[in-house]
């Protein structure tokens, strides 16, 4: 989970990203592969687009999103770790699909694009590593950049819904969020309410469980 927000090289989320680029895979996309496919399974990127992924991280979505976009398409990457750049430039580097990948290192808020710029938008468990009263603003740039008509994607820890109760991992994942925020970083969120708030018109509303935890795949169009 990789946290574009926030400022410059004293930002400790950057800083922690930093330290821990080429360890991340090990730590945590062996739990989080299954829900970011099934996110981009749902954005469903054809030929020929223009992608943004927010929050690339180590770049496995960026080859499945540059392979859909094809040799006509092309997909740009924001991230807040240079770390996280790193590592996955060579995965790019590596996957043949240098030619149609740009990424950038830098905060968000702003999206340093132009408007109407994209057919989609991704992100895989990134809209809940911003502050509650940022994700808004977030989504407002999300929705300047993309074409009208265009397609948001997240994947994010989700909240429990009103039948369900919190499992034992639910309540202490909360809570460390809470008290250790610099250690578990990310918190669940209401993304298709968030989403909807935003002027999207929800097409595709999941769910799935991460070690008994919720997880929200949802899509909005623009």
């Amino acid at each position: 989970m990789n946290q574009p927000e926030s400022s410059a090289s004293t930002n400790p989320a950057k800083a922690f990203y930093d330290r821990i680029s080429h360890a991340y895979d090990l730590l945590a996309d062996s739990n989080e592969h299954v829900a970011r496919e099934k996110g981009l399974a749902a954005l469903n990127v054809a030929a020929g687009e223009r992608v943004l992924e927010i929050g690339y991280g180590t770049g496995h979505s960026l080859l499945q999103l540059a392979e859909a976009a094809g040799a006509e398409g092309h997909v740009c990457g924001v991230d807040i770790s240079e770390g996280m750049q790193k590592v996955a430039q060579k995965r790019v580097d590596d996957g043949g699909v240098a030619d149609r990948v740009t990424l950038s290192v830098g905060d968000v808020p702003p999206l340093g694009f132009a408007d109407g710029e994209f057919d989609a938008v991704s992100m895989s468990f990134t809209l809940e590593l911003f502050p509650l009263d940022t994700i808004p603003e977030v989504l407002a740039e999300i929705r300047r950049v993309l074409k009208p008509g265009g397609r948001v994607a997240t994947v994010s820890m989700a909240l429990t819904q009103a039948d369900e109760k919190d499992s034992m991992l639910e309540k202490t994942y909360k809570w460390m969020h809470q008290h250790f925020p610099h250690i578990v970083d990310c918190q669940p969120i209401d993304a298709e309410g968030s989403i909807r708030d935003a002027g999207f018109e929800i097409r595709v509303s999941d769910r799935l469980e991460i070690w008994t935890m919720p997880v929200a795949v949802v899509v909005g169009i623009a």
